[in-house]
């Protein structure tokens, strides 16, 4: 069976409604023989990284950055993980107050350094997530976990 590790900083409810729509994306009913696997970023850890097949992120955009706890935990696996994990697909959310662009391009930078490959777009939100937002995390959920199946 197929492991998907997501992997989150979900601080405020904005951020925890966007991991719940990632999440019910990914467990959908027609997402068979893939294993969910949900790790606060300061609680993953390489091995988890390791033993997964893909991987999707969540931030908050903080200070123009994504968030530390997301920092920390790519800071503890990416040596470890480097060479192993290359061509795995990934993806991600970022959700900011008004701007995400440096969450976005600090992910972008080391998840290339790591040579994971993007499964699908990924979803920056700004301010309060609407319908069609919460649709777009969904999405990701799904297509990232529908990438894995048989």
């Amino acid at each position: 069976m197929a492991t998907l590790l997501i992997v989150h900083h979900t601080p405020s409810p904005n951020c925890q409604a966007l991991f719940e729509a990632v999440v019910s994306g990914a467990t959908a009913p027609g997402i068979e023989g893939v294993r969910v696997e949900r790790r606060a970023a300061l609680a993953a850890t390489a091995s988890d990284v390791l033993a997964a097949d893909a991987y999707l992120l969540g931030t908050p955009a903080n200070l123009g950055y994504m968030s530390g706890a997301l920092k920390h935990f790519f800071d503890q696996v990416y040596y470890p993980c480097l060479d192993t994990t290359r061509g795995r697909p990934f993806g991600y959310y970022v959700h900011g107050g008004n701007d995400v662009t440096g969450a976005v391009r600090g992910i972008e930078a080391i998840t290339t350094g790591l040579g994971w490959r993007r499964a699908a777009e990924p979803v920056a939100v700004t301010g309060e997530p609407g319908k069609a937002d919460m649709a777009a995390c969904w999405e990701l959920g799904a297509t990232v976990a529908a990438g894995l199946m048989d």
